[in-house]
């Protein structure tokens, strides 16, 4: 996703060619200024639009979100890049589909996924995990095993739910996740229009640098 900021004046690359060498390094310098200040009304209108989008339950997923200028080439005007270290954030921007072989996890809150490995390795080592099939559908299922009582506590609890019972037998069957071929994912998170909302005082924290070049 590229966001261009326009304006008149010294940023006009016309206007630019003009100056001094010396000029055009001081206007070079006074946009990178600008941009490092006014770059964090920009992290902060992403990071909003994050915290819309999503239930957040770590600061990390909300802090991964930054912003970083680019001004090392002198013949052209710095850039501000906005973005996250979460590689997956990008999809939930755009939407699109993951194909692949994927097990989605039968909870009723979200699991990480590193836990949900855990579980499925500690299921998987015991010995306590198969595929069943089930109205079109393919389930990994468990039984309620006294060994597997740390891996299995959220999903019993979650098949509680589910069926309405207090209390689940020993040896029962648990559903633990669903096997999925591909999932389409609808956009959720409009960076565009968070980053969007804060250019103005970007702008502005450049041209008050540029008064001062």
């Amino acid at each position: 996703m590229r966001l261009s900021l326009t304006t008149t004046g010294l940023l006009d690359p016309r206007q630019l060619a003009a100056w001094s060498s010396e000029r055009r390094r001081a206007i070079h310098a006074a946009v990178a200024k600008g941009m490092r200040s006014g770059g964090r009304e920009v992290r902060n209108a992403a990071r909003s639009e994050m915290r819309s989008a999503f239930t957040v339950k770590r600061a990390s997923f909300i802090a991964s979100m930054g912003v970083k200028v680019f001004d090392k080439k002198p013949d052209a005007l710095p850039a501000l890049w906005v973005g996250s270290k979460i590689s997956w954030l990008g999809i939930h921007a755009y939407g699109g589909t993951v194909a692949g072989r994927m097990l989605i996890p039968l909870l009723p809150t979200r699991i990480g996924p590193k836990r949900f490995r855990q579980v499925i390795d500690g299921l998987m080592r015991s010995g306590n995990a198969f595929f069943v099939e089930r109205g079109g559908r393919v389930l990994l299922m468990t039984e309620n095993l006294r060994e597997n009582a740390a891996q299995l506590n959220r999903f019993k609890r979650a098949e509680r739910q589910r069926s309405g019972t207090k209390r689940l037998q020993r040896g029962q069957e648990i559903p633990i996740a669903v096997l999925v071929r591909r999932v389409d994912l609808k956009r959720r998170l409009d960076l565009a229009a968070g980053v969007q909302r804060a250019l103005p005082a970007l702008a502005r924290a450049i041209q008050r640098e540029l008064d001062q070049a």
